[in-house]
């Protein structure tokens, strides 16, 4: 007992030697130095936050939107559990939170479109500390920096009206307007960045011009005088059609030339940036062949008799693998390099959603039964429609197949997947009667007609015959499939 208070008061002792010996130092210390250490305390400045940033969440995305935030301020979160939904380019993406500690700050709210990877989305703090004293950063120092260079380049000495006239900035939008009105761009209000006269700025101009002139910029520089007035302008020839400007001042509906502007997803611009390559740097040739689909709907009836119920899109798929399968020159893609022959059979299949058009992938499929291809498409064609799919689930297919039977179109083409080779498209099945070159008799069928996009540096037209026909024996015979 005694020894334990003699400990207890040297403990005591210590301790207050020790604060004694750190007042000293802060009295030893500059003032400057002591200032300084005050500042810098968490007193003034908060609490250190943890960052949240947009995350690449797919090998393509750039840029992505908030649709909604799963997490509230002030909440805790674990690692692993999900902070909010992200729309990148391919699906609704959900980002789980990388470590443990409290929702501090939201700084992207829902709703917020096109956001850059790496752009602080969210402020966390640690468990225990006060987050609603989280220290926000303050915005990067490069954009202040690159003002004062063009504040400096904006007011020079001495500059001739030529040279002001040349340096007037305009958008290309703002740039047709004052030309086709015959508007001095000198006039308008810039209120975009670095001085940039915007559409608005020249609208604005437009409308508070009192007769702006309808001219178009091809005709002003012929008028006979160097100062036009409306009455010197020569009235237009007989017959001819009056010039109606292709943009119309806001606020008139009705009126020629007026549009809204819909905001993209950016599912929707990725797949308008793939359809645009694909076009642009894929020579596509195509391939029709007309398929007698009796065998297969009778095969259907046979097993919806024992509770089965399959499509006949997943009879396409089957067939499809087990032709790439039997054919593996046409399960290639091209790389930078040239071929390039794959291991794996995936078929993509295409699903329409309300973001746009997106293909999940039966992994596989060579290796799978009609039924078990019917469950998986069924699954990843709901989470295609609710934007729940993974990115495994849509990356690495080989082959895709785009069935528009369903909507009763007879025959289309349809565009390439870069990297793949080929795309299958399905149209609608018809009654036909044929000639049967046996006995020569009419008899009943059931034609589809598929047609194959394939790329002619990969899959030649006689392999694409080939092909189709191989396609054709295995959907007309499907017990060949069985066999393969």
């Amino acid at each position: 007992m005694a020894a334990s208070l003699r400990l207890g008061r040297q403990g005591i002792y210590f301790g207050l030697r020790l604060s004694k010996f750190n007042k000293c130092l802060w009295a030893t210390q500059p003032l400057q130095d002591r200032v300084r250490h005050f500042f810098q305390s968490p007193w003034m400045f908060g609490v250190s936050p943890l960052k949240v940033e947009m995350p690449a969440l797919s090998p393509t995305m750039e840029e992505g939107s908030i649709v909604k935030w799963l997490k509230k301020e002030g909440e805790a979160v674990a690692a692993g559990d999900a902070l909010c939904e992200i729309e990148t380019d391919k699906a609704v993406v959900t980002m789980e939170s990388n470590d443990d500690g409290v929702l501090a700050k939201i700084l992207m709210e829902e709703g917020s479109r096109n956001v850059r990877l790496g752009t602080l989305i969210a402020l966390m703090v640690e468990e225990g500390q006060d987050w609603k004293q989280v220290e926000i950063p303050a915005p990067d120092a490069a954009a202040p920096s690159a003002a004062p260079p063009a504040t400096h380049a904006a007011a020079p000495p001495v500059v001739a009206p030529n040279k002001i006239v040349s340096e007037l900035r305009l958008s290309p939008a703002a740039r047709h307007i004052l030309d086709t009105h015959g508007l001095d761009p000198k006039l308008a209000t810039p209120t975009g960045p670095r001085g940039l006269i915007t559409k608005e700025d020249a609208l604005n101009l437009l409308k508070t011009s009192p007769t702006p002139k309808a001219m178009p910029a091809a005709v002003a520089p012929a008028a006979p005088s160097p100062v036009p007035t409306p009455a010197a302008t020569p009235p237009p020839p007989p017959g001819s059609r009056p010039n109606i400007p292709p943009l119309s001042v806001p606020g008139k509906p009705g009126a020629p030339g007026t549009f809204t502007e819909v905001p993209a997803s950016n599912v929707r611009r990725v797949i308008a940036q793939r359809l645009t390559q694909s076009k642009t740097t894929i020579p596509h040739a195509y391939a029709s062949i007309d398929c007698d689909m009796a065998a297969v709907m009778q095969l259907r009836k046979h097993l919806a008799k024992e509770q089965i119920k399959v499509s006949v899109n997943d009879f396409i798929i089957k067939a499809a693998a087990v032709t790439l399968k039997e054919m593996p020159e046409v399960n290639v893609t091209w790389s930078g390099d040239g071929p390039r022959a794959l291991d794996s059979i995936h078929i993509s299949i295409a699903v329409a959603t309300d973001r746009g058009l997106i293909t999940p992938i039966i992994k596989d499929a060579a290796n799978k039964g009609v039924q078990e291809i019917s469950a998986n498409a069924k699954a990843l064609a709901q989470k295609a429609r609710d934007g729940k799919l993974l990115p495994e689930e849509y990356q690495g297919g080989s082959f895709s197949i785009s069935n528009l039977g369903m909507f009763g179109i007879s025959g289309f083409s349809a565009v390439i997947n870069p990297p793949q080779a080929c795309i299958l498209a399905v149209g609608t099945s018809r009654a036909e009667l044929r000639l049967c070159e046996e006995d020569q008799t009419l008899r009943p069928q059931q034609l589809m007609t598929v047609t194959l996009s394939s790329d002619g540096r990969l899959v030649d037209d006689e392999l694409a015959s080939r092909f189709l026909d191989k396609l054709r024996a295995n959907l007309e015979q499907p017990q060949r499939m069985a066999l393969a």
